[in-house]
């Protein structure tokens, strides 16, 4: 009986943030849940917390439960955050939080091929799909290839200002991992120290042989605003002498 509350309330919350209330609309409270819908304290927090992980409901430290602006699903492949923003049918806006001259970490550096005393310029910046924050950014590049950068407008496509400097970006390697929030990382992006997010290294490329290295960067994305999407298909050739 336990279970069928649990679901019947799930779903009861489900149609009411998604036709009920509007995104970014706060949930009502638990205990006005509880009345409502006459159940325990218990049911509705779960039934609370499995919509927060399905995306319907985000969680906001210190405010409450709201309505999610919904998930950006995302394919893997090589393109700037506007263009995947604007994909998938969101606004996308930029915050710049850093854009200064500094020491690399020891991976950016070893990447962009700079000695143990080189700048780098880092440009951070909150990225926000319908002005809701999505990821934080974390890029590095070589100050020898790209002088002016930090004089260009950089709420824009940071892509786009390599290109137009001659060096567009040609070849990625990336590699996505799952962590936890650290505290200026969570204050950004407005989630609890310690919440699931995505954790993107990139590797970037330019040049006519896609050699030179251009970028290396740092982006954590809110898991329950953020997902991949693959298609994956089998190689013909592999599986026909596959034993």
């Amino acid at each position: 009986m336990t279970e069928l509350k649990h679901e019947l309330v799930r779903r009861q919350l489900r149609d009411l943030a998604q036709q009920g209330l509007r995104p970014g609309d706060s949930l009502p409270g638990e205990r006005s849940l509880e009345k409502q819908f006459e159940v325990s304290r218990i049911t509705i927090r779960r039934a609370i917390s499995d919509l927060v992980g399905e995306g319907v409901l985000v969680r906001v430290k210190g405010k409450g439960t709201f309505v999610s602006h919904g998930r950006v699903r995302s394919d893997l492949h090589l393109a700037s955050f506007h263009e995947d923003m604007r994909a998938a049918g969101f606004t996308p806006s930029t915050r710049v939080v850093t854009a200064q001259l500094e020491l690399p970490p020891d991976d950016a550096a070893a990447h962009l091929a700079l000695g143990p005393q080189d700048p780098a310029i880092l440009v951070r910046r909150l990225r926000l799909a319908n002005n809701a924050p999505v990821s934080v950014d974390e890029c590095w590049m070589p100050p020898s290839l790209v002088p002016d950068l930090l004089a260009q407008d950089l709420k824009q496509s940071l892509y786009g200002h390599l290109a137009a400097a001659g060096h567009p970006v040609l070849r990625v390697e990336q590699t996505v991992e799952a962590a936890a929030a650290s505290e200026p990382i969570a204050e950004l992006l407005d989630i609890t120290v310690g919440s699931p997010v995505l954790l993107f290294h990139r590797r970037s490329f330019t040049g006519g042989d896609q050699t030179i290295p251009i970028e290396y960067s740092i982006s954590t994305y809110r898991s329950d605003r953020y997902q991949l999407s693959m298609r994956l298909a089998q190689d013909r050739a592999a599986s026909s002498t596959a034993t």
